[in-house]
């Protein structure tokens, strides 16, 4: 029997993030029907990390596949986490699985999503607050002509963003996608510049604010994200509350990656190179 796979999670208090990962919790287990599939979160969540591992042992497994579901550096506190998980369990086992990063399948997951947000060019969709928490959404009620008619590729920049982090190394790798996105997906776009949500500069304004200067006339802002939720309204408001000041400069919002097919290829394929490590 195959070990079970461990979908580890950072963890959020957004009901939206907690269920789309769920979902994809899902689909591996229909996707890797003979083997045992489970998902865990670090913090804010439920289940936690402890919980899952607790029944996956409970059910016989006391070695696993762990991979965690995050696109920054999480591999110390998943690190961590497991050490604590084995104090607890002292017959579990477990192979950590290549972190998912710049995967080719994620990079071309974020063309797809700067694809679609640049399809919508034609029907402007700005964003709006609705609602009492608030979130976001696209409404349809803007009028043709406050958008240009008509921008080229090379007058539209990309700001992708990341979570941000006090870690220098995991900033510096979210550099790196955006120019690996760039040249292998963007490439007709003005440029691809860096921006975080939180934690370190530059913010989504300052994203905008250099593509503004750069001359651009549209940006497409794609977040570096998993899943919708919370981070992702975060974005979102951010280039809403940029666009306020700057009517002049179209900004567009992308998804985040989200629950799907290609997004499971990459995951089964980090699974089936840990089970190499295996025994």
């Amino acid at each position: 029997m195959k070990p079970p796979l461990l979908l580890i999670g950072q963890g959020s208090n957004d009901d939206a993030y907690s269920a789309e990962f769920g979902r994809f919790v899902h689909r591996l287990r229909c996707r890797l029907d003979q083997t045992a599939v489970s998902g865990g979160y670090l913090q804010h969540a439920t289940p936690l990390l402890g919980e899952s591992v607790a029944s996956l042992v409970a059910r016989g497994h006391h070695r696993l596949v762990a991979l965690p579901m995050s696109l920054g550096r999480a591999e110390r506190d998943v690190a961590a986490a497991m050490a604590l998980e084995q104090q607890r369990h002292p017959t579990l086992m477990y192979d950590g699985a290549r972190p998912l990063g710049a995967d080719p399948r994620l990079l071309a997951l974020l063309a797809d999503r700067l694809t679609e947000a640049a399809a919508d060019i034609s029907r402007p969709r700005p964003l709006e607050l609705v609602g009492a928490r608030p979130r976001l959404r696209a409404v349809e009620s803007a009028p043709a002509d406050e958008f240009p008619s008509h921008v080229e590729p090379g007058e539209t920049a990309v700001v992708l963003v990341g979570e941000g982090s006090t870690d220098p190394d995991a900033n510096a790798e979210i550099h790196r996608v955006s120019r690996l996105f760039w040249e292998t997906h963007a490439y007709d776009y003005m440029t691809v510049e860096t921006a975080f949500v939180s934690v370190t500069p530059p913010g989504v304004p300052g994203g905008l604010e250099r593509c503004r200067r750069l001359g651009a006339r549209r940006v497409i802002v794609v977040p570096y994200l998993l899943f919708a939720g919370g981070l992702l309204e975060r974005v979102w408001a951010q280039a809403l509350a940029y666009g306020a000041g700057h009517p002049e400069l179209d900004i567009r919002c992308a998804e985040a990656i989200g629950d799907c097919e290609a997004l499971a290829d990459a995951v089964i394929e980090r699974y089936e190179e840990a089970l190499q490590l295996v025994p």
